[in-house]
């Protein structure tokens, strides 16, 4: 059997988040020998012809240190404006310090209209890949200076997953200022352990991962958890470290026991399409709500959803927006493109598909969401 070390030390392709509190610490300054020391073993995993993307928070930290601000703003132009102000400095010091290891690096921002829209989406993963292709790390952040709230993607944790999600990445590592996952809060609890290894994301871990919210950063210990189940859906293995560890990115890729790492589902084998409808387009608000019928039919049969099994609809969509498909008890089953509008479905819900045209006086689909345009997220038990 092949050893864990051998395996680990195959993965070619990975995303590195970098978190604010370690980047700069509380006092909002970038710390640049911690950059430094990212470089050096960034630069030892290119000579083994790893592939580099890294995820860097810090933009509006500096620009809260540029200004003397003390406190993160609230309202969204002071962020986008301080963001303006940092992004261009923190990218000044990426370039100057990976470039004394003969690394080039290159900026790119992305927003949730990049994730979510398809063809933006291809366009952001093709500029991605051939920014590797071309030997260059992408230093990747939200565009925070022309997001508006209603298309932020909200925090580097789930953007860093999304983006490992996008490119076929064989790893993620999420460098924070904590050692890894706890069972219990370690703020709070002084008896809390370390978990080592997850591979499955349970209520109980979700209560464990309640944590603390700074006032430089945005992520907690729950943002971290939501990107480790895209992750593990997505089939990619992650890492939750702390990041000022030394060594810490070589430890990790060679096979160290450091951390909590998130096993991949193994049965996670998805295309870029069923990628991008399972994480491209972020927290859909767009619910439909199914009996058990229909989620045995769907994750244990592989079959299309159908009006039938549908109990109740939530938010506003048009036919072939993204869709989460919910239990009656609020867990996620799937995720897919939907045929009908919110308005329509919920008057066919429930029906069967012989009774749809006598409700909406035509018929374009049997299904509500066909089987091809669906991706399951429940594991089958």
């Amino acid at each position: 059997m092949e050893s864990k070390k051998t395996t680990l030390r195959a993965y070619n392709r990975i995303v590195i988040k970098i978190g604010t509190n370690i980047l700069g610490g509380m006092a909002g300054k970038i710390d640049t020998r911690f950059i430094d020391q990212m470089a050096a073993q960034v630069a030892e995993l290119r000579k083994e012809n790893k592939e580099i993307l890294i995820v860097s928070s810090g933009a509006i930290g500096m620009g809260m240190n540029e200004l003397g601000w003390k406190e993160r703003p609230k309202t969204l132009p002071e962020r986008q404006a301080l963001a303006s102000i940092g992004q261009s400095r923190l990218m000044h010091i990426y370039d100057e310090i990976f470039s004394t290891y003969g690394l080039r690096v290159a900026q790119v921002l992305l927003t949730e209209s990049d994730l979510r829209d398809r063809s933006h989406y291809l366009n952001a993963r093709n500029t991605l890949l051939k920014l590797l292709e071309l030997g260059v790390i992408p230093i990747i952040n939200e565009n925070d200076t022309v997001a508006v709230d209603e298309l932020k993607i909200g925090d580097n944790d789930t953007l860093s997953a999304r983006v490992a999600s996008k490119v076929g990445a064989d790893l993620l590592i999420l460098l924070t200022d904590v050692e890894g996952l706890f069972d219990k809060n370690p703020h709070k609890n002084k008896e809390a352990k370390i978990i080592p290894v997850v591979d499955k994301l349970t209520d109980e871990l979700q209560t464990a991962a309640e944590g603390a919210f700074n006032h430089y950063g945005t992520g907690g210990m729950a943002t971290k958890l939501l990107a480790a189940r895209m992750a593990m859906g997505s089939g990619v293995p992650m890492y939750i470290a702390q990041g000022t560890q030394e060594n810490i990115l070589l430890k990790i890729t060679r096979g160290d026991s450091i951390g909590t790492r998130f096993e991949p589902n193994k049965t996670a084998k998805l295309s870029s399409r069923e990628r991008w409808i399972a994480f491209g387009t972020g927290l859909v608000k767009n619910l439909v709500y199914i009996d058990d019928g229909a989620q045995k039919a769907l994750v244990e049969k592989g079959k299309s959803l159908l009006p039938s099994g549908i109990k109740k609809v939530e938010g506003s969509f048009k036919p072939g927006d993204v869709v989460r498909v919910m239990d009656l008890k609020g867990h996620i089953v799937a995720r897919g493109l939907v045929n009908y509008s919110s308005e329509d479905l919920d008057k066919i819900k429930g029906l069967k598909s012989s009774q749809i045209p006598g409700v909406l006086g035509h018929k374009e689909y049997e299904e509500a969401i066909h089987r091809d345009n669906l991706v399951l997220l429940a594991e089958k038990n």
